[in-house]
């Protein structure tokens, strides 16, 4: 998620912590855990740099890694200047990984290639992740549930933090199965399928989208 360069926005605040009515969704995991998460800051660009260079992540995210290229593209939102947000996981106070989250609308690539498949509600919010897109960055931590936990807790929060937001929706590379997997634990529906830009190009286009409706009062 980028955008022009001449254009600079100041993201409002956005609450992390939320109450209310909670995204029930049972999730196993070996134990329990104190998963958080907090806005990207230019302290974390070096870790960043190393998950992405991580082979699975890489295998999905195809970033380029070097310092500069980092810098250049999570620069503006450890600074502010983008509206979607760029989040890292914490996990007992760890860090584990990278999360996305934004208004599909604010990105007008992203609502073109989300409205030619599904509707696109008001206010409709995306998530964007690496373990195949939830970026689950430490390898150790794959495979134990994280990510599913990781989606429906920030789901959950996505409704308070974004009040205008009808539903969230999640578009994902069908090759990709521990991702949408991971998707379908943590309670999202699969509504279509469809051509989209795979974030690697030698990824065929097809994409399964996801989505879950905020619950009724």
């Amino acid at each position: 998620m980028s955008l022009p360069a001449s254009f600079v926005v100041v993201r409002p605040p956005i609450p992390y912590r939320c109450t209310g009515r909670p995204y029930c969704v049972l999730v196993e995991t070996p134990g329990e855990v104190a998963l958080t998460w907090r806005p990207l800051t230019a302290a974390d660009l070096p870790l960043l740099t190393e998950w992405l260079r991580e082979p699975l992540v890489a295998r999905w995210w195809n970033h380029e890694t070097t310092a500069e290229a980092v810098q250049r593209d999570f620069g503006p939102s450890v600074r502010g200047e983008e509206l979607g947000e760029d989040l890292v996981v914490l996990v007992d106070g760890e860090r584990i990984g990278l999360l996305q989250r934004s208004v599909i609308r604010d990105y007008p690539e992203d609502f073109t290639e989300f409205a030619a498949i599904v509707d696109v509600p008001d206010g409709a919010v995306e998530l964007d992740y690496l373990i195949g897109d939830y970026l689950i960055g430490d390898a150790a931590r794959r495979g134990r549930g994280l990510g599913a936990r990781m989606i429906a807790a920030v789901v959950e929060n996505t409704w308070c933090a974004y009040p205008a937001a009808a539903a969230v929706l999640v578009a994902v590379v069908a090759a990709n199965t521990a991702s949408w997997r991971a998707l379908e634990k943590a309670g999202l529906q699969r509504i279509a399928e469809g051509a989209m830009s795979p974030d690697n190009p030698a990824d065929d286009p097809l994409h399964f989208v996801y989505r879950v409706d905020r619950p009724r009062d």
